[in-house]
C-alpha cells in the first residue's frame, strides 16, 4: 500500500532544500482542518537554508509538485503546501490492502525479532485476586499483544507475589486456626479469613508478628514443614487465579515469582558488599540513596530476611542474563514509583548499564462508583471486591440487557460472556493508563456510548450487512475487483482514512506503552462506520456500487476484529 507521506516526501525532495527525503517525511503534518488538505508540509525550516520567505518557498514547491500521482490538488496556503488525496485512488488501495491481508492487517516487523519481556498481573498468592489487579492484568496483556503485533519476540511473565513476611503470617494463622476441609472448599476466601484474623489477633498479641517473622526466616532457610505449607497455598492460589485468567483469555509464558529468585539473592548481596554499596543500619543492610533524593533502599532486614527490592534486583539480573532482553517492561501501579526509581538506581550503581532498558509502566487507581476507593481496600481487614465477581456480574448484566432487547438468533449465554467481559476490559483500556478513574456499570455496559459493547455491536452490524448481501446472491468472499470511484463520499473516505492509519496507531500505542491510543482510534472507526452505514445505501441494485461498498464494509469488519483482538476482546458476529 502506498505510503502517502513517503510519496509526498519524494515529490518535494530536491538537493537544494538541504533535507533528506526521510527528514522531509518526518516534518509532514496532518491538518486538523480537513479543508486544508489531507497532508501539509510546513516550509519554515527551509527559510534559513534557501534565504527566502517561507510563503515563497511554499509557492515554489506547490508549483513544482502539482500533478503528483495520487493527489487531486496541491496548493500553498501561507507557509504550508497542502496536499489533497485522490479519494478513489486512496480508498481503493486501503480496501485492497486490508482485504488481502485479513487478520494480518496492522501487523509489522519494526521489532525485528528483538526480545521484549512484559511483566504484568502479579497478584499475591494466598490473597484475593481483586478488582485492583485488573489494570495491571489487562494493560499488560494489551502491551504483550501490541509488541507481538509489531514484530518483537515477547515473553509474558506473571511475577507472583509468593514470598515475604506475609507468608510467615499466613503459615502461623493456618497452624493456629486453620482447617484442611475449609481450605479445600474455598481456598482464597478461607486464607483471606485467616489473614484477617491474624491481624485482628496481633493487635492484642503483638508477639504474633515476631512469630510470623521467625516463620518466614525458616521458610527462606528451606525448612520442610514451612515449604510444604507454602507450596500448598501457592498451588491452590494458582488454580483460583487461572480460573479468572481463563475468563479474560489471558495466558503467561512464566509464573516465576519472587520465590524463584531466593537462591539468586545471596550473590546480589555479595556483589553489593564487594562494590562498597551495602551499609549496615540498625542491624539491617541498606544502599544509601539519599544523595539522589531517594532515601534508603533496604536490602535485608535485621533478621536477615529479604525484601522486594532485593528480589527485584535479582530478577532483573537473571532476566538480562537469561533472555538478553531489548526491553523489560514492568506494568505496576504508580504507587510503586519510588520503589522502581530505587532499584533502577541500585542497578546503575552496580554498573548494570542495561538498567535503562528496564521500563516501569505505571498506571492510576480505579475506584468504585459508590466512592469506595480500591486503594482503601484492605486484605488485612477483609474488605475486597473479587475480580471474578466483577466479571460474572458483567456477564449477567449483559445477558439481562440482551433479554430486555429481545435479541433474536443469538446464543445469549455465549455472547454475554464475550460482551460482558469485553466491556470491562475495554473500559480499562479506554482510559489513559496513568489517570485514576471511576468504575461505573452504566458506562461499561452502554451499547451506544464510546464503550466495548458499542464497538462490538458495530462489528456485528458489519457482519449482518455481509450476511444479508450473501443471502441476496453477492459473493462476499470475492470482492477484490471493485470500482473505488463509488467510495469517494465524505463518509466512505473518512472511514478509509481511519482504516489506513491502523498500522501506525498500533506502533504508536506500543512505543508509548499506551493501549488507550488504539482503543480511542478503534472507537473512531466504529463511529465512522456507523455514519457510513447510515449515510449510504450499501445494498443497492447497482452491482458495481454494491460490490465497492461491501468491500469497504468487509475491510471495516476485519480491522475492528483485529483491533479488538489486540486489546484482548472478542468480536461477536451477532448481537
Amino acid at each position: 500500500m502506498t505510503d502517502f507521506k513517503e510519496l509526498i516526501a519524494e515529490a518535494i525532495y530536491d538537493e537544494s532544500l538541504g533535507l533528506s527525503a526521510e527528514e522531509i517525511k518526518e516534518i509532514i503534518e496532518i491538518p486538523a482542518d480537513e479543508a486544508m488538505g489531507d497532508y501539509a508540509f510546513p516550509c519554515f525550516r527551509l527559510a534559513k537554508t534557501l534565504r527566502k520567505a517561507p510563503q515563497m518557498i511554499a509557492q515554489d514547491i506547490a508549483d513544482r509538485v502539482r500533478g503528483t500521482e495520487g493527489f487531486t490538488e496541491v496548493e500553498n496556503v501561507n507557509a504550508y503546501v497542502n496536499f489533497f488525496i485522490d479519494r478513489a485512488y486512496f480508498a481503493g488501495q486501503v480496501v485492497d490492502e486490508v482485504n488481502s491481508k485479513g487478520a494480518e492487517y496492522g501487523r509489522s516487523d519494526v521489532g525485528q525479532g528483538r526480545k521484549v519481556i512484559v511483566e504484568y498481573s502479579s497478584p499475591n498468592i494466598a490473597k484475593p485476586f481483586h478488582i485492583g489487579h485488573i489494570r495491571s492484568t489487562v494493560i499488560g496483556n494489551a502491551l504483550y499483544k501490541l509488541y507481538d503485533a509489531t514484530g518483537y519476540d515477547v515473553t509474558r511473565i506473571n511475577h507472583l507475589g509468593d514470598y515475604g513476611t506475609q507468608f510467615g503470617k499466613m503459615i502461623v494463622a493456618y497452624r493456629k486456626w486453620g482447617s484442611e476441609e475449609e481450605l479445600a472448599k474455598d481456598p482464597i476466601k478461607t486464607l483471606l479469613a485467616y489473614y484477617t484474623k491474624f491481624h485482628e489477633e496481633a493487635k492484642e498479641h503483638p508477639e504474633l508478628e515476631d512469630e510470623a517473622r521467625e516463620t518466614f526466616v525458616r521458610l527462606e532457610a528451606g525448612e520442610p514443614e514451612e515449604v510444604e505449607l507454602w507450596k500448598k497455598f501457592r498451588e491452590l492460589s494458582l488454580a483460583e487465579f487461572n480460573r479468572v485468567y481463563d475468563m479474560l483469555g489471558i495466558e503467561f509464558d512464566s509464573y516465576a515469582g519472587e520465590s524463584f529468585y531466593s537462591d539468586k539473592m545471596p550473590a546480589i548481596i555479595d556483589e553489593l558488599e564487594d562494590k562498597g554499596l551495602l551499609i549496615e543500619s540498625q542491624g539491617a543492610h541498606i544502599v544509601d540513596l539519599e544523595p539522589y533524593d531517594m532515601g534508603a533502599a533496604m536490602i535485608t532486614k535485621s533478621d536477615g530476611s529479604s525484601l522486594y527490592v532485593t528480589r527485584d534486583i535479582a530478577a532483573a539480573v537473571y532476566r538480562r542474563e537469561h533472555y538478553d532482553f531489548y526491553k523489560c517492561i514492568y506494568v505496576v501501579a504508580s504507587q510503586q514509583n519510588l520503589h522502581f526509581r530505587q532499584w533502577k538506581k541500585v542497578l546503575e550503581l552496580m554498573g548494570c548499564e542495561w538498567e535503562k532498558d528496564c521500563i516501569h509502566v505505571p498506571f492510576g487507581l480505579v475506584s468504585l462508583s459508590d466512592g469506595d476507593d480500591i486503594k482503601m481496600m484492605s486484605t488485612r481487614e477483609g474488605r475486597v471486591v473479587f475480580l471474578e465477581d466483577v466479571l460474572n456480574t458483567a456477564v449477567q448484566k449483559t445477558a439481562d440487557i440482551m433479554r430486555e432487547k429481545e435479541t433474536q438468533g443469538v446464543d445469549i449465554a455465549e455472547v454475554s460472556k464475550e460482551v460482558g467481559i469485553g466491556a470491562v476490559i475495554f473500559q480499562e483500556l479506554s482510559n489513559n493508563r496513568i489517570k485514576d478513574y471511576v468504575f461505573s456499570w452504566d458506562k461499561v455496559l452502554n451499547f451506544d456510548g464510546e464503550t466495548g459493547p458499542y464497538v462490538q455491536y458495530t462489528h456485528a452490524r458489519a457482519s449482518s450487512v455481509l450476511r444479508k448481501a450473501e443471502a441476496e446472491g453477492t459473493d462476499v468472499n470475492h470482492l477484490n475487483d471493485f470500482d473505488p470511484g463509488y467510495l469517494e463520499s465524505d463518509s466512505a473516505y473518512a472511514l478509509a482514512k481511519l482504516l489506513y492509519r491502523v498500522p501506525e496507531v498500533i506502533i504508536e500505542a506500543a512505543d508509548k506503552y499506551e493501549p488507550s491510543i488504539l482503543t480511542r482510534h478503534l472507537t473512531d472507526i466504529a463511529q465512522a462506520f456507523n455514519k457510513f452505514y447510515h449515510d449510504e445505501h450499501i445494498l443497492t441494485d447497482n452491482e458495481d456500487e454494491r460490490k465497492a461498498k461491501l468491500a469497504l464494509v468487509k475491510a471495516s469488519k476485519t480491522v475492528i476484529a483485529n483491533c479488538l483482538g489486540l486489546l484482548g476482546i472478542g468480536a461477536p458476529e451477532r448481537m
